[in-house]
């Protein structure tokens, strides 16, 4: 592969990848939810809905394995974005991997990104002086494959004012009276697409929202929709999402819902009413401003002639966010996201009742029982890989492909995006970029199944970050939290994981532990406490 583009041919069709932020299972209204979303669900209604799809149950290590069609630590995220020194840990895309956008470039593609970037190295955003974009450790979309970015290079922030901004290779300030990050996205993407538009060219368009990540940012009048329906509690929310699921088809009626977590009070016992409803119906105005956004990115595809012809994926990056934001962390540098107002005032930080979520001079998280409600009827939240963690919706809209809308209960996993994005596009996988030898792709195309055509592809897939690990294979899943034992479950009679059979079939057990333990040396996997051990020797 060199940097020399080749002519795309005619017909290719465009893509849109969008990737929300901390999303839980059920928080859309076509998987479940009583948040409307009626974009997301008319891309559903002639579009392809999957219901085994997985991520790598945190931010940027799904954002790496999108991008690269790798496991995140074949691609250097294996973790977070700080560089702990070893391949599988460096914090930012390593140069092994190709990025989708890279791949697509060299077939003819215009190429554009709008959103979090959190694949780039380690920025703490309240001390600029100890970073700069591009520099070694810190690459930025322009430098992998992208022709234009807007968007934010670390993880999350105020949507307000969202540090380390940038316009292409500049770091900017908002703009505007009002500014907010989602729908600052949501039209730049727009932007993006009419000037691609205007080329005559396909292109590739990544979307990826920090929505609805922490902090409880949202504009009031999107706030006043859903402010006082949260008054029936958690409990409620879940069961009435698990009725929706399984009325749906999206999940087999003989899967119990997971009991609710044990950190989480009965609703009855909850304190605060009032504060949790308003957090909740934050949260639920987040996930409306996304689906706002992507009725906008419709409306453009539909009044340029493009919407028949492109595929469009739409999907989270990890499972609800179960995050408790303690209350002194709004002290000075406690806090990396802990930045002044745009007009310069000051920010609580903390879950504090006394104050209600929502503006700029607030930064709040829903917590735990309301991430147990996202993430329903599965169990655990973002950063385990229990289903709770790495199930999340895919949405698949390509109407010059779908034949009918379908469900698709097979599992598939992020490593596929690229597989499948450039499988559509009818270009080659590298074996090398810039004279770096390309890790092969891990990644299968579900292209056919977004056909209507036989998808079942008989491979295991894996899943490990900060010593929460796991393998899928067929019906069966091997899972266990960092320091306890396996769990084994039977994915076909119970996905909500509740009857765990490691002692009762033993066998199967160790056969997908040695499994686990194969792709783990192959792939560049460490333990947290190797990594505690590697990290202490250079210091000494």
């Amino acid at each position: 592969m060199t940097d020399q583009a080749q002519p795309a041919a005619p017909n290719l069709p465009n893509i849109i990848v969008i990737l929300v932020d901390d999303m839980g299972f059920s928080d859309i209204g076509c998987y479940g939810s009583e948040i409307e979303t009626p974009h997301l669900d008319g891309l559903a209604e002639n579009g392809i809905r999957f219901t085994h799809m997985y991520n790598c149950a945190r931010c940027c290590p799904t954002r790496a394995s999108l991008l690269t069609g790798l496991y995140p630590h074949q691609a250097g995220v294996g973790g977070m974005t700080q560089d702990q020194g070893v391949p599988g840990y460096r914090g930012f895309l390593s140069n092994s991997c190709v990025t989708i956008a890279e791949a697509l470039k060299a077939r003819g593609y215009a190429t554009a990104m709008s959103g979090k970037w959190h694949v780039g190295g380690h920025y703490f955003p309240n001390k600029p002086e100890t970073w700069t974009p591009a520099a070694p450790g810190y690459p930025t979309p322009r430098q992998r494959g992208f022709d234009a970015f807007f968007g934010t290079v670390s993880g999350g922030g105020s949507y307000f004012r969202p540090p380390t901004l940038m316009g292409n290779d500049k770091l900017i300030e908002p703009y505007g009276d009002v500014f907010y990050y989602t729908d600052a996205i949501s039209e730049n993407a727009v932007a993006m697409i009419q000037d691609s538009g205007s080329h005559g060219t396909p292109f590739f368009l990544y979307v990826a929202y920090t929505a609805p990540h922490w902090p409880l940012h949202a504009l009031e009048e999107d706030i006043a929709r859903f402010e006082g329906r949260y008054h029936d509690g958690w409990d409620a929310i879940r069961t009435r999402r698990h009725e929706e699921q399984k009325g749906m088809g999206l999940l087999d009626p003989k899967w119990e819902i997971s009991p609710r977590d044990a950190q989480a009070p009965p609703w009855e016992e909850a304190e605060h009413k009032d504060w949790q409803d308003r957090r909740m119906a934050v949260y639920a105005a987040q996930v409306y401003a996304i689906d706002r956004g992507v009725g906008r990115i419709m409306a453009k595809l539909r009044e340029l002639g493009m919407a028949d012809n492109t595929l469009v994926l739409f999907l989270s990056d990890n499972g609800g966010c179960a995050e408790f934001l303690a209350e002194d962390v709004d002290k000075p540098n406690k806090f990396r996201y802990n930045i002044p107002t745009r007009d310069g005032g000051p920010v609580h930080v903390g879950n504090t009742p006394a104050l209600m979520p929502g503006p700029e001079t607030t930064f709040m998280s829903y917590e735990l029982p309301w991430a147990n409600a996202s993430n329903a009827p599965f169990r655990r939240f973002k950063k385990w890989v229990h289903e709770g963690g790495i199930a999340t919706p895919l949405i698949a809209h390509w109407p010059a492909a779908v034949r009918e809308s379908s469900l698709v209960h097979h599992p598939a996993h992020v490593i596929d995006i690229m597989a499948t994005c450039l499988d559509a596009a009818g270009a080659a996988y590298p074996k090398e970029l810039n004279g770096s030898a390309i890790t092969p792709l891990e990644g299968v195309s579900f292209l056919p199944a977004i056909r209507g055509e036989t998808w079942a592809p008989v491979r295991p897939i894996f899943w490990e970050h900060m010593g929460n690990r796991a393998v899928r294979q067929g019906r069966w899943k091997l899972v266990s939290e960092h320091g306890r034992p396996w769990e084994l479950y039977d994915m076909v009679e119970d996905r909500t994981e509740l009857s765990d059979l490691a002692k009762a079939n033993r066998p199967k057990a160790q056969e997908l532990e040695a499994l686990y333990q194969t792709w783990a040396k192959r792939c560049h996997v460490l333990t947290p406490e190797t990594l505690k051990q590697m990290a202490s020797q250079r210091q000494s």
